[in-house]
């Protein structure tokens, strides 16, 4: 059974992620032959020793990333080797999403690395319940920390998006003991903005408003000519 830990600002799991690679020997344009077959190219960087080239089931492949994401540790079996690794990057097919190739970065227990984590917003969003639109402009961020320290996601309040214009940045996360966050602490996570359609039903009022009170100050020209007549018979 997979546990989940709750720590300040983020969630943990203990799930072991691992995979056996077979070594690869087909290379460049010849690895088109390998995906016909079902088979993803992958490879191991290995601490700037010779990288290693890989291949696994792409069924496999596809669901460790699922799974592991840019974060989570995996222990790779490579000729009876054992690494442990984060995936570094993953290239998928344009149309049907299909996983193409994926890179891992072998890393060592006792060594801090980097690693791309999900924001998770949490709480009641006041401004979702005024039909306002929460807009997200960044999904991960990255990070410094010890495997051991690696959470599977990060959290940030978003109870204080309540109207047009708040937002929360990336220094409104609660960072947990052990990680270090590397991105921008400026960067913005979500902001408010109104819907356009009630921006063009907002702009329209104001414009039929204007309208209405400019007709209002319009003095007729009948009224303005009997005005004029009284003044001038009683100046006479």
């Amino acid at each position: 059974m997979i546990s989940v830990r709750k720590l300040e600002g983020g969630t943990v799991s203990d799930e072991k992620i691992s995979v056996t690679l077979e070594q690869r020997e087909v290379f460049g344009k010849a690895v088109r032959g390998l995906r016909r077959e079902g088979m993803v190219p992958a490879v191991v960087h290995n601490h700037g020793k010779e990288s290693l080239h890989v291949q696994a089931p792409a069924v496999q492949l596809q669901k460790i990333y699922n799974t592991a994401g840019k974060h989570h540790p995996v222990d790779l079996t490579v000729g009876g080797k054992k690494y442990l690794a984060l995936i570094k990057d993953a290239d998928f097919e344009p149309k049907k999403q299909t996983l193409r190739h994926i890179v891992f970065n072998a890393i060592r227990q006792d060594e801090k690395t980097t690693a791309e984590i999900p924001v998770v917003l949490t709480g009641e969003i006041p401004a979702e319940k005024a039909s306002l639109i929460v807009l997200r402009h960044l999904e991960q961020v990255e990070v410094e920390a010890l495997p051991r320290d690696l959470v599977d996601q990060l959290e940030v309040d978003a109870t204080s998006l309540a109207e047009n214009g708040d937002k929360i940045q990336v220094s409104d996360i609660t960072v947990p003991s052990g990680v270090t966050i590397l991105t921008d602490p400026e960067t913005t996570i979500a902001t408010v903005e109104i819907p356009r359609d009630q921006v063009a039903e907002a702009n329209a009022a104001a414009v039929e408003q204007a309208e209405a009170d400019g007709k209002a100050d319009e003095v007729p020209a009948d009224n303005g000519g009997e005005a004029s007549d009284a003044t001038e018979e009683k100046t006479e």
